[in-house]
Parts: structure tokens; C-alpha cells; sequence
């Protein structure tokens, strides 16, 4: 597939983001950006800033959409200590004020990339990310994966496949033998492309770039073999660098909580997640609930070389 290609969907998804806020209040109007500010920049700079921008202006969209919503309530969260929050974010406030900049940035940067005569943007990270992440082409992270305390212990293998702008790809197995499924994630760690049902706890919507001490992230975490949708919320409470695996990982700890679906009502979710903050990768999982589908340990046991 073509870097022309791979991007189409990238780019109709904000806009569709946008337009989707856009609804709700005043249309969002670009605050025109100076492409000239970008002048002495690279291609490859060209195209990690453009990354960046569209990446925080589908994650404010997404927020400001999900907010314009009862889907919270619905789902019996205990939406009071969010309240503050919820009532805050104004479609026409800070949030559209946000939005307009990044779209006169990603505006400027598009006329700078043409200014420069950049060629297409090419689908996998340029040599020097990929060089900074703790992972390489190749390499198997092993987990360790139990349902509950004292029970049962499976093997989940991934093989990375494809080290991308926009994701990672992986080839999973269990204890070694393929499933013939492939596992994408965003470079933040959540698997919007896992299906439902695929027999593994994963969240839609969670992380995001650049978390920082004191953070609070949300979104939807996704049941084992039913693929019921619960709501988990989260805040970082440490950050530091983690070396037990042989190789600096960038960790951030969150503290999670929420609700999961079970027999017509809600449970309670609560538990920890680690997550390498630059590649997304999951160092380890405990998550408690009553509801044995979101009751998980998943820990990063070991990584295999790449295959000669």
C-alpha cells in the first residue's frame, strides 16, 4: 500500500473528527498559521510536526464529541468526580480556540512541505525514531497473562511486523503457535483495530502522547471473548525509567478505575497499567473487577531477538 494511500484515512478521520465537533457549535475556522516559521525545517521535521498536530487535534476532538454526549452516564460511571471537568469543556470555548490553531498549523505545514517540494510521506518512521524506540523490527515481547490470582497461565506472543507512523504492527501467537491475527496498536499503546471478541482484554481509546505526572486519561476497555465495552479512567501517578528488561523503557504508572458491564448493571474496575511512553508498548496490566473478563494480569516477561 502507498504512503499516498495510508494517509487518506488518517486525514478523513480528522476532518470527520472536526466536522463531527463542528456540528455541535460554531464551525471551527483555521487561525491562520506563517508557514514561513517552518522555512529552515526538513522534510522529516516537516513530517513529525505535521504528526503531532493531527494527533492532538483528533484527541481534542474526541473529547470535546465525547462530551457532548450522555455516553458516560449511560455506562454508570461515577461521573461525579468528573463533573468539574465535563461541565468545563465548551464546544465554542477553549477547546474550538485549540482546535482552529492546530488546524492553521497543520495548514502552514502543508504549504511548507509543497514550499519545499517534499515527496509523499512515507508510511514507516524515518531511521533516527525508530533508533530511539526500546523495540526493534523482528523482536518477540512475551507476556505473561493470568485471569486471576492463582489461575490459569497463557503465553501471549508478539512479533514486531511493521514499525509505522501511525502504529505498530505485530504478528500474535500464544505459547508460541500463530493465531493468524494481526495486533496493531497507536504509538500510545491502545489497539483501535482489535476486534471484539478476539478472546483479548484490550482498550479502544486510552493512552495518549505525551502523558506527564498528574495526567488523567479515559476511554473504553474491551471484554475477552464477549467483547462487552467497559469505561476506565485513569491518572499517572510516577514516572521513571524501568531497565529490568535489559533496556531503558520510558514508564509511566496509571492508576486505573472504572466500570465494567455485568448481568444488566455495572461493576467496578480498579487495577494499574505501565506503558512505555515512547513506543506504547505495555510493560504490565493488573486490573480487578468482578466481572471475570476485566479481571487480568498481563505482564512483559521477556523480549526474543529477531529471527535471523
Amino acid at each position: 500500500m502507498s504512503a499516498v494511500r495510508r494517509s487518506r484515512p488518517w486525514s478523513l478521520l480528522l476532518l470527520a473528527l472536526l466536522s463531527a465537533c463542528a456540528t455541535r457549535s460554531a464551525d471551527v475556522v483555521p487561525l491562520a498559521s506563517d508557514p514561513g516559521r517552518y522555512a529552515a525545517w526538513n522534510c522529516d521535521a516537516l513530517y513529525d510536526e505535521a504528526d503531532r498536530v493531527r494527533q492532538r487535534a483528533a484527541q481534542v476532538a474526541y473529547a470535546v464529541d465525547e462530551r457532548s454526549g450522555n455516553n458516560i452516564v449511560a455506562l454508570s460511571l461515577g461521573v461525579t468526580v468528573f463533573w468539574p471537568a465535563l461541565l468545563a469543556m465548551r464546544p465554542n470555548g477553549v477547546d474550538a480556540q485549540t482546535l482552529a490553531e492546530l488546524r492553521g498549523q497543520d495548514e502552514a505545514l502543508r504549504v511548507a512541505q509543497a514550499r519545499q517540494a517534499c515527496p509523499p510521506v512515507p508510511e514507516e518512521l524515518s531511521p533516527a525514531r525508530v533508533a530511539a524506540l526500546p523495540i526493534a523490527l523482528g523482536e518477540r515481547l512475551v507476556y505473561e497473562e493470568r485471569a486471576a490470582a492463582g489461575g490459569p497461565v497463557r503465553e501471549l506472543g508478539l512479533r514486531v511486523l511493521a514499525l509505522r507512523r501511525d502504529e505498530i504492527e505485530f504478528a500474535a501467537d500464544t505459547g508460541g503457535q500463530a493465531l493468524g491475527m494481526r495486533w496493531q496498536q497507536d504509538p500510545w499503546g491502545n489497539q483501535p483495530q482489535l476486534l471484539a471478541g478476539s478472546g483479548w482484554l484490550h482498550w479502544k481509546r486510552l493512552l495518549r502522547p505525551d502523558m506527564a505526572l498528574g495526567d488523567v486519561v479515559h476511554g473504553d476497555v474491551i471484554g475477552g471473548e464477549s467483547g462487552s465495552n467497559g469505561r476506565l479512567r485513569g491518572q499517572v501517578i510516577a514516572l521513571g525509567v524501568q531497565t529490568s528488561l535489559g533496556r531503558p523503557f520510558d514508564a509511566a504508572v496509571i492508576e486505573l478505575f472504572g466500570d465494567a458491564p455485568q448481568d444488566g448493571h455495572g461493576t467496578r474496575l480498579d487495577g494499574v497499567l505501565v506503558v512505555d511512553r515512547k513506543s506504547g508498548v505495555l510493560l504490565r496490566l493488573e486490573l480487578h473487577s468482578g466481572n471475570p473478563e476485566f479481571a487480568l494480569r498481563r505482564t512483559l516477561t521477556r523480549i526474543d531477538a529477531a529471527r535471523p
